[in-house]
């Protein structure tokens, strides 16, 4: 399966985003509480399994888990947004603060460039 294009849907990003941190999340059912815990818990060939049934859920999990920001592209995603971007100068380059903002306009250097 093909993964580079696969698209998350809103749904299932807040059905993770409850799993992780419950901010921006909303509460699945019985099943697919169950679904997730048994796709995190699985080694690698019942996870690939996993996956071919259930490749939006597998990958907002793995997004979730070992993506740097992906709590924050989720987040995006349960909003109905494409993209984070900053607050102040509008570019998507993350990490991001919780104010909104990126880390260049978060910690700006000095005109001097002396910090």
């Amino acid at each position: 399966m093909d993964i580079t294009s696969l698209t998350v849907p809103v749904e299932t990003a807040r059905h993770v985003l409850w799993r992780y941190d419950r901010i921006g999340g909303a509460q699945p059912g019985t099943f697919t509480q169950h679904l997730m815990a048994a796709i995190e818990s699985a080694d690698m060939r019942n996870r690939a399994i996993l996956r071919e049934d259930y490749p939006e859920l597998s990958e907002a999990l793995r997004m979730a888990r070992y993506d740097e920001d992906g709590l924050d592209k989720l987040r995006a995603i349960a909003r109905g947004a494409t993209a984070i971007r900053c607050t102040r100068c509008k570019q998507d380059d993350g990490p991001f603060t919780d104010a909104g903002l990126c880390e260049a306009c978060a910690r700006p250097m000095p005109l001097d460039g002396v910090a």
